[in-house]
């Protein structure tokens, strides 16, 4: 369905900063910016997934090359 255009360091990244974030939403229940570490579910998605809507708007991709 989507190409693939996130590669795996940038995957682990990703997935690992989504993470983190989404912690601090409950590591951190009266604080009042904690709904802004929401923004955790877009690079987890995106990790998990292997595409960026984002990277596809601009042609970018962190795949390795296939050797043909």
């Amino acid at each position: 369905m989507f190409k693939s255009n996130v590669g795996g360091l940038d995957r682990v990244l990703r997935i690992v900063a989504g993470l983190v974030l989404l912690a601090m939403f409950f590591v951190y229940p009266d604080a009042s910016w904690r709904y802004f570490a929401l923004i955790g579910i877009v690079p987890l998605l995106t990790g998990l997934f292997g595409t960026c809507p984002l990277y596809s708007l601009f042609g970018m991709s962190t795949c390795p090359a296939r050797k043909s």
